[in-house]
């Protein structure tokens, strides 16, 4: 009899152990989701005295990568996306046994910066397309024929534009900003020449082609997921423009201007209204397996949709996000509370 106590008492202790395996939870992604989810964690923590979460910037490719990889109690519970999860993404997920929780937070813009101090910029999208590039049509000839990109200066591209070097400091692939800025900036640039606008119908891989690859001579530098890197280069360098997201330019006013695009200049108000183009949703996913098992996510999941995080006059909107119309936050605000699994795109 003592020994069936003691089992019992035993299994009860691992029970528990199993239903809450960790006190403190653990979130990755994207780096300009990053000081929202970090802003939910400080609050997260006052209100609820729970240890605060663990808030790591790996970009939105590294951060899916991790919280796909499994249901282990040491794998990420949630992830931050400055864009939607991929369909291969999502088929990772599932084939790991991942149920992920789709929860859009709000809004983005891209930002095409430059020092306090230097010259201010109008880009157009075709002007950006050109001076990035890897490749460029051939605009003497009459079909479709690309050639290495030539441009030296912006002023060689538009003369409206200052007579500076093309020198831009930009995210890696793995980086949410930069799948949003291919398909934002790039994209649209690049279908600014019809013969390449007819290909996005007819040979979608050689449409991605021209229009996904980067220069690697020098004038695009990957700068990393570390944005505050990119500010400090662009003060050392005023001649430098930088490619970051709206919320981090807003941060560091004090150091960086926005460039306009389109003669539409980058602010919260123009990026609420849909005025300014390069704007982008974000995203966190949430481990439906690590619920009851990692302590606190549902009160974390709470604090992120309420009204005082997310609102039109929350917090968040003080640090730079843009937030989303009232009926957009209330089905997704149903989703999360209800843990609503993302099974398809």
């Amino acid at each position: 009899m003592k020994k069936l106590s003691m089992a019992i008492a035993a299994g009860l202790l691992v029970a528990t152990s199993a239903a809450q395996a960790r006190d403190n939870i653990s979130i990755v992604g994207s780096s300009t989701v990053y000081p929202f989810t970090t802003t939910v964690a400080e609050n997260y923590a006052k209100k609820t005295g729970n240890p605060a979460p663990k808030v790591e910037s790996t970009g939105t490719g590294g951060g899916m990568k991790l919280f796909c990889e499994g249901t282990a109690v040491e794998s990420a519970d949630m992830t931050g996306a400055s864009r939607r999860i991929k369909e291969s993404e999502l088929a990772d997920c599932k084939k790991n046994g991942v149920s992920p929780v789709e929860i859009k937070i709000g809004y983005d813009g891209i930002a095409v910066a430059n020092a306090k101090a230097a010259d201010a910029y109008n880009f157009t999208r075709r002007d950006l397309f050109l001076a990035l590039a890897k490749e460029i049509p051939d605009v003497a000839s009459s079909e479709l024929k690309l050639v290495p990109n030539p441009y030296k200066t912006w002023k060689e591209i538009n003369p409206a534009l200052p007579d500076a070097p093309i020198e831009v400091l930009g995210p890696p692939p793995t980086s949410g900003t930069r799948d949003a800025f291919v398909e934002l900036v790039m994209h649209e640039g690049c279908k600014s020449f019809p013969a390449i606008k007819k290909l996005e119908k007819e040979d979608g891989d050689q449409f991605k082609k021209i229009c996904n690859s980067m220069r690697e001579d020098g004038k695009y530098i990957e700068a990393g997921e570390n944005d505050n890197l990119i500010v400090q280069k662009l003060q050392a360098n005023p001649k430098a423009v930088g490619i970051f997201g709206f919320s981090f330019l807003d941060q560091n006013a004090d150091k960086v201007k926005g460039s306009a695009i389109e003669g539409v200049e980058i602010s919260f108000e123009n990026i609420a209204a849909g005025k300014y183009s390069v704007s982008r949703p974000m995203y966190v996913y949430v481990k439906k397996e690590h619920v009851g098992t990692v302590k606190g996510i549902e009160d974390f999941v709470t604090e992120l949709t309420s009204d005082a995080a997310w609102g039109d006059t929350g917090y968040l909107a003080e640090k730079g996000m843009i937030p989303m119309p009232e009926a957009e936050r209330q089905s997704f605000g149903e989703a999360a509370k209800g843990l609503k699994v993302l099974e398809s795109l």
